[in-house]
């Protein structure tokens, strides 16, 4: 690193910094779509994998100590490094940053459905999930248990958001996503360029109907597992859509779980079911 990379900006007015400037404002947040597009990653963790991604790197920015900690072990080539107070930070974002260390990517044209689905065994479509949170969490859960995509249907939130980057650990940059075409009644025709390339589509309802997941997963080598919103769940149209629809059992009383929650038991069930028995 040269001191040409890093320098001190101690003017929250000062341009340089405006990638990160009123994070808190909805109307106004560089990382939202209709703002400047930009991918923003808080922390260690998530601004390495920020740096492993396709997304190319604008600035990093940070108070000195976690500056210091992290080019120590990370390489960061000739990425503008904005060192700040934490006042600074604070008054440049909206918000005390206690993390203390983001970093500002360009968004990149996402892959093409095709392009995901190209050598993958196990894809994700999720149907207005609205709530960046569960989305981060998906992305987290499904790194985790070896789905290979995820698919967003209508009605879903913005997958670079900050919070999903935040909650996904990171993995949003990382795993593949690409959004299915048509409007709250048309997208589901696009599940049919699933089915062609050898999906087995499963769609996931509390519905007592339903057939035990484990055995809708049962000898499918290719499987898309349907997942909608918290409370109303896959629409009705969704699920027609489908080949089957599957429920995770489970104690008398209760009726559902977290929409991570219920993803997360789906996809651990979907990589068990690929295991060989002994």
């Amino acid at each position: 690193m040269t001191a040409a990379n890093r320098v001190t900006v101690s003017d929250p007015a000062d341009s340089r910094l405006d990638d990160i400037r009123d994070l808190n404002r909805s109307d106004s947040r560089p990382d939202l779509p209709g703002g400047k597009g930009l991918v923003i990653a808080e922390g260690p963790l998530v601004i390495s994998r920020l740096l492993e991604s396709r997304f190319p790197v604008r600035a990093l920015i940070g108070f000195r100590a976690k500056l210091d900690a992290f080019l120590a072990e990370h390489e960061v080539g000739d990425v503008p490094i904005y060192e700040v107070t934490r006042e600074t930070l604070a008054e440049v974002a909206g918000f005390d940053m206690h993390r203390g260390l983001l970093a500002a990517a360009d968004r990149v044209p996402e892959p093409t459905v095709a392009d995901v689905l190209n050598g993958a065994r196990t894809v994700v479509v999720l149907e207005g999930v609205g709530d960046h949170e569960n989305i981060g969490s998906m992305f987290r859960n499904a790194a985790g248990m070896g789905v290979d995509a995820i698919l967003f249907g209508n009605g879903c939130a913005d997958p670079l958001y900050r919070r999903v980057v935040r909650v996904s650990m990171g993995h949003v940059l990382r795993l593949p996503y690409a959004h299915l075409d048509g409007s709250s009644t048309t997208w589901q025709r696009s599940l049919q360029e699933l089915s062609e390339a050898g999906f087995h589509l499963v769609s996931l309802t509390p519905d007592p109907a339903a057939v035990h997941l484990e055995d809708a997963l049962e000898g499918r080598e290719k499987v898309a597992l349907l997942v909608g919103a918290e409370g109303p769940g896959l629409t009705e149209h969704a699920m027609r859509a489908t080949d089957v629809r599957a429920r995770i059992p489970m104690a008398p009383g209760t009726d559902s779980l977290n929409l991570a929650t219920s993803a997360a038991i789906a996809f651990y069930e979907r990589d068990r079911s690929q295991r060989p028995r002994s």
